[in-house]
């Protein structure tokens, strides 16, 4: 039997001594099709087998409104961090692995209920399943938000190389998803539509990757002139790739000068703390609840003032029929129509009446009259 593992290193090594240029871009991109399949394969064994067991203690039932994961190297504040923004009290402490398993908290804000999951300090190499690589890829997959804790004492590399280890993995940072569909088709072969020339991208390219894909008839249309083998590759392997907004977090900023936590606190996507110090953790705060983009709704009974007390914490984006949704899953089929009070009503401060289409906005006031 094949050591997938093995494979993985033969690929790896074979990409390290092939020199990148146009004429070697068909073999690296076969090259990279086949790792993906090979992680893939190491990271989420097939339904039943052995290796498929989550493992003690990763468990974890979504709940709340948002799940927010922490991701980072052992010993950099995860766990201090969840202690201070929940009342879960995760085993903190000056040494390395300390929290073995994922152990969850709520933390309560702006009305909403955000489920906050410490994991396993990552290791070099749980893209490969070395460590508790395989259980922290599974949870780390369901969040809405990842949080990075990175240590503003330790080099610049921990946070490129972590972005590496979630990148093959599966998991993309901050990123939409590529501008590439794939359809399907009976026969015709493999047929590339693009409104504009692919910079990375050509015919003889794509047929290659999808034939080691055992793809011979399909349709592949190219919206993003800057589309990569890479993208192609996600969009091959959708159902095992997932794109989560990321904020990095610098914590011990109390050990480094402020010349160096100003230069930090200037990177894209990126704050910074000191869980010791207790020094800005709710900016941290606010900055999580900004990333999730949730909106609170106010519901209104029909003869009643409305409920301020209890938001009802929805996606951004949401529609009548998401609130329906989040009431009851019954209540959309005795819906006649909502009022709606707030910046999403085209009268202002007077009601709108609109059907399960409208879309909601953040402290909207919402009405449902039914049947």
């Amino acid at each position: 039997m094949v050591n997938i593992s093995d494979k993985i290193k033969e690929i790896q090594d074979e990409m390290s001594r092939t020199q990148k240029n146009k004429a070697t871009e068909y073999h690296l991109g076969l090259l990279k099709g086949k790792l993906a399949k090979y992680r893939r394969m190491l990271l989420e064994p097939e339904p039943g087998s052995s290796q498929g067991s989550k493992g003690q203690g990763f468990e974890v039932s979504k709940s709340g409104d948002a799940r927010v994961c922490l991701i980072g190297y052992p010993s950099v504040g995860k766990s201090s961090f969840l202690s201070k923004v929940t009342k879960t009290q995760s085993a903190a402490a000056a040494y390395e692995f300390t929290t073995l398993t994922s152990v969850p908290g709520v933390l309560h804000y702006e009305g909403a209920e955000i489920q906050i999951v410490d994991l396993p300090g990552i290791i070099k190499g749980a893209s490969e399943g070395k460590g508790r690589g395989r259980q922290v890829v599974a949870t780390a997959k369901t969040a809405d938000l990842i949080l990075m804790i990175l240590d503003a004492t330790k080099p610049s590399d921990q946070r490129e190389n972590l972005e590496k280890e979630l990148e093959a993995i599966g998991i993309r940072l901050n990123k939409g998803k590529p501008g590439i569909a794939i359809k399907q088709k009976q026969s015709g072969g493999i047929k590339m539509i693009s409104l504009t020339t692919p910079t990375n991208l050509d015919e003889k390219l794509v047929n290659s990757i999808l034939k080691d894909y055992k793809l011979h008839n399909a349709e592949v249309t190219v919206k993003d002139k800057d589309a990569t083998v890479d993208d192609l590759i996600d969009v091959l392997n959708e159902k095992h790739v997932v794109y989560i907004p990321c904020l990095y977090v610098y914590n011990k900023i109390d050990a480094v000068s402020l010349e160096e936590v100003d230069r930090i606190a200037r990177e894209p996507n990126t704050t910074v703390m000191s869980c010791e110090m207790e020094l800005s953790i709710d900016d941290v705060i606010e900055e999580i609840w900004y990333r999730l983009d949730l909106s609170r709704l106010y519901t209104k009974r029909k003869t009643d003032r409305p409920d301020f007390s209890e938001p009802l914490v929805v996606r951004s984006q949401s529609t009548v029929e998401d609130v329906c949704n989040s009431i009851h899953k019954d209540l959309k089929e005795s819906f006649k129509y909502a009022l709606v009070w707030g910046s999403s009503s085209k009268f202002g401060m007077a009601p709108q009446k609109c059907g399960l289409g409208h879309r909601v906005h953040d402290q909207d006031v919402v009405s449902i009259v039914t049947k």
